[in-house]
């Protein structure tokens, strides 16, 4: 019945706003960051999949109809090559939700919008999202998409709080903007710091896209924190969307200059390429990669095999014994039929330091989205957080967060924490 009457209020919202002429709609700049190659998306249990602006969201508890739960969006690419990142940080966000308003207290309505990973479609569906009433934003999954609604957030003084949108230019001069990632320059760094650390390679190559500002942002401060740390880089190739998917040129020229470990600052779906073409002319180098590399063990089709003494810079170990990880492992299992990836544990980070602070702040259900999106501003660039993805992490008034990493290695199908 709740979420009957929730819908009935919703639909009555978006008539009233369509006899008003409704809200202006923003353009962003397209484009894919992702590879050729699809992956599958996980289940849809407990989610509100990409439903339309009159839907009432994901689950039925805290309904808005009594005016008892924050209405909480999000974009993300639920379809499409991208579509294992929007699924997960979704699924890991419902989660969440389902958790706290199982609490008492704080309760959250939760609405996830499909932007297929598209910059434009990002902003249909955030301006869908303003008209059904979203309060508080999980601004976009991946960062081109993030980067044009972040513009509308800004303007409208919506808070948003991204899972997984790395890019500088994401948060760059917006003060309401603010990541649960690691920004890219930020990776960069720390994964040139943790190959001369660990002693990982001694001949480094580097394969990046030079027209994805993902992979070009990491590259960037990698080769900078290189010359920092001695690490010698013997081949530096790099490739775009117009040949993404012949690879022998990169890969002879690292192969050539013995190089021991290849650095892919990438998206997992050119790496799995990468791999496959690698071992069809026996080069078996160390491989290291970045929070893109999640998911590449459940891309359709790969054999995983080829992922075998992988290495990753991450924040998140799915196979780690913490009793926090171990519960919501459990139940992402349980829901989805699958090991949850760094993206659904950033997702439910997310919901989770919203909760904290709106009890912080003792904000209301009732205030506005300007309102709220003050008090957000005041307690993330004041408060400390212990989530799935990292303790003790704090932001800047700049909305990056600061966190330890870990650098895990895959090994039978699992992630292993490398020491």
């Amino acid at each position: 019945m709740k979420k009957f009457c929730s819908i009935l209020l919703a639909l009555a919202l978006v008539l009233s706003l369509a006899a008003c002429g409704g809200s202006s709609s923003g353009s962003g700049d397209s484009g894919a960051n992702s590879g050729a190659s699809s992956g599958s998306g996980s289940g849809d249990a407990g989610s509100s999949g990409s439903g339309s602006a009159s839907d009432a969201g994901s689950g039925d508890s805290g309904s808005s109809a009594e005016g008892g739960a924050f209405m909480l969006g999000g974009t993300g690419p639920l379809t499409g090559d991208a579509a294992i990142y929007g699924n997960a940080a979704r699924n890991g966000a419902q989660i969440a939700v389902d958790e706290i308003n199982a609490m008492g207290g704080i309760q959250f309505e939760l609405n996830y919008q499909d932007d297929a990973h598209d910059a434009e479609k990002a902003v249909n569906a955030y301006n869908s999202l303003k008209d059904w009433g979203m309060q508080i934003s999980l601004g976009s999954v991946t960062s081109t998409p993030c980067e044009a609604t972040a513009a509308e957030t800004y303007a409208d003084r919506i808070f948003a709080l991204t899972p997984s949108a790395s890019s500088t230019a994401t948060t760059a001069g917006k003060d309401n903007m603010f990541q649960m990632c690691f920004i890219d320059p930020t990776q960069g760094t720390l994964a040139a710091q943790s190959i001369a650390e660990k002693k990982l390679g001694t001949k480094i190559a580097v394969i990046w896209k030079n027209d994805d500002v993902y992979s070009k942002g990491i590259y960037d401060t990698f080769m900078a924190e290189c010359a920092n740390q001695g690490l010698e880089v013997v081949s530096d190739t790099n490739f775009n969307n117009s040949n993404a998917t012949d690879f022998s040129v990169q890969i002879a020229d690292a192969q050539s200059k013995g190089a021991d470990l290849v650095f892919l600052p990438m998206y997992y779906q050119v790496a799995a390429l990468i791999f496959a073409q690698a071992k069809s002319v026996s080069y078996a180098p160390a491989w290291f990669g970045v929070d893109g590399m999640d998911g590449i063990l459940t891309l359709d089709g790969f054999d995983t095999s080829l992922a075998e003494g992988v290495m990753l810079l991450t924040p998140f170990n799915a196979n780690s014994d913490d009793e926090k990880v171990t519960s919501f492992v459990n139940e992402y299992k349980t829901r989805h039929n699958e090991v949850p990836n760094q993206f659904a544990a950033d997702g439910y980070d997310c919901v989770y330091a919203y909760k904290q602070a709106l009890e912080n702040a003792g904000a209301t259900p009732d205030m506005s989205a300007e309102e709220l999106c003050g008090l957000m501003i005041e307690q993330f660039t004041s408060m400390s957080f212990d989530g799935l993805t990292g303790s003790n992490a704090t932001w800047g008034a700049d909305g990056a967060v600061t966190k330890s990493p870990i650098v895990v290695q895959i090994q039978g199908g699992e992630y292993v924490t490398v020491s």
